[in-house]
């Protein structure tokens, strides 16, 4: 009998070790999990209840690029609070930030193309430009710089014949960090220079605390340069609706409406509809969600760094990035190490890219009272470890 084998392809893509410990931790009630990266808030009811009656009507396919209705309302907002603007043309509403990012990178690198990567970054940057044939090439990212992305580090890596696109994570995920104003227009110049595009993933562009989120679209003269990623996920707590956008120069934003249309046909209708309804609610919905989550952060900031984890305040999204190198040189084996003997889970700093050896996130998307108990129980396991 002949046996087909997977494709070459497939057989090269990591294995997702979040994946397994929230599914360990979801299966085993004394198991407390600091690895969710979705807010642990129920959606705000008016879109609950809003959705129900779009139910009792029913749903059917939506225009591939979005709803116009939709991508209106979206032109707007990103007017008025990103000071970018745009058409609604320019805007592709996809399923989820990630397929806008899978359709955009399709859209605009060929195979063996470079792109520059935070790393430690979100994880899935990694593995998309693979799947692509591109190339990611990494930017690494330095505790005692706070995670910021380095000017200097990003002309270092470019390659005036491949490098194309610059990917850039503010807020960010793992580290938590806010780019500054100054260094946002200094990778502004160095685009312009190079003649690279920008993404801006900017998923937790509202979960900020004591520091300004800015856009790099909205900065003189980088419309065309830029590629702005948003989502309905973390700012709505509507993760499961699977919603997000690009806004995107009119080439490009052509050209992802095309590819988009052959991965998914369209965004849900349901959640684009939803999506609109949560355009229109009041701010308090997000600003007590925000209250809360800094509440949590300061809590474990304070404790991570009390039990002798050192921990950067991160300034936006819900995660804390904790340097574990004096302890182990091995994250992975830290944490399942910390799930089996103290039962929490936490994710380990490679799971983000080389650069993130020696470190654990933490995501403080759990209820503070866990929090606490999360801490008493690394204290625990770290003090039975020294002796």
């Amino acid at each position: 009998m002949y046996m087909f084998e997977v494709s070459e392809r497939e057989r090269d893509l990591p294995e997702v070790v979040i994946g397994k410990l929230l599914k360990i931790a979801s299966e085993s009630k004394d198991i407390i999990s600091l690895g969710p990266g979705e807010p642990d808030f129920k959606t705000p009811k008016p879109i609950i209840d809003y959705a129900k009656k779009i139910l009792d009507k029913g749903t059917h396919y939506a225009p591939p690029q979005g709803r116009l209705d939709l991508r209106e309302a979206l032109a707007q907002k990103l007017k008025k609070e990103n000071k970018i603007k745009i058409s609604p043309e320019n805007i592709v509403v996809t399923t989820g930030s990630q397929e806008a990012l899978f359709s955009a990178l399709l859209s605009t690198i060929d195979p063996g193309d470079q792109v520059l990567i935070p790393n430690p970054g979100y994880l899935g940057y990694i593995p998309t430009i693979e799947l692509l044939n591109g190339a990611p090439i990494h930017v690494k990212l330095e505790e005692e710089e706070n995670f910021e992305l380095n000017p200097d580090k990003i002309k270092e890596a470019i390659d005036k014949k491949k490098t194309k696109v610059l990917i850039i994570n503010s807020p960010s995920n793992p580290t938590g960090t806010v780019l500054s104003r100054s260094v946002l227009e200094e990778i502004a110049d160095i685009a312009v220079e190079h003649n690279l595009l920008i993404f801006s993933d900017e998923a937790y562009e509202k979960i900020v605390y004591d520091q300004e989120h800015i856009s790099p679209a909205s900065l003189n003269g980088m419309q065309d340069y830029v590629l702005t990623f948003q989502t309905f996920s973390k700012t709505y707590a509507m993760c499961g609706f699977r919603l997000g956008y690009v806004a995107a120069p009119k080439k490009f934003a052509e050209a992802i409406d095309k590819t988009h249309h052959y991965i998914t046909i369209c965004a849900p209708h349901l959640s684009q509809l939803i999506a609109r309804k949560a355009l229109e609610l009041p701010r308090k919905y997000i600003d007590s969600m925000v209250k809360e989550y800094d509440r949590r952060r300061k809590l474990i900031v304070q404790r991570l760094n009390e039990i002798g984890l050192r921990t950067k305040a991160p300034h936006g999204a819900f995660y804390t990035f904790s340097n574990i190198s004096h302890i182990s040189n091995n994250s992975l084996k830290f944490a399942d190490r910390l799930l089996k003997e103290a039962k929490v889970a936490v994710v380990p700093g490679t799971e983000f890219g080389k650069f993130g050896e020696g470190f654990i996130r933490c995501s403080y998307a759990t209820d503070y009272k866990l929090i606490e108990k999360a801490m008493d129980k690394i204290e625990g396991f770290l003090k039975k470890k020294q002796n």
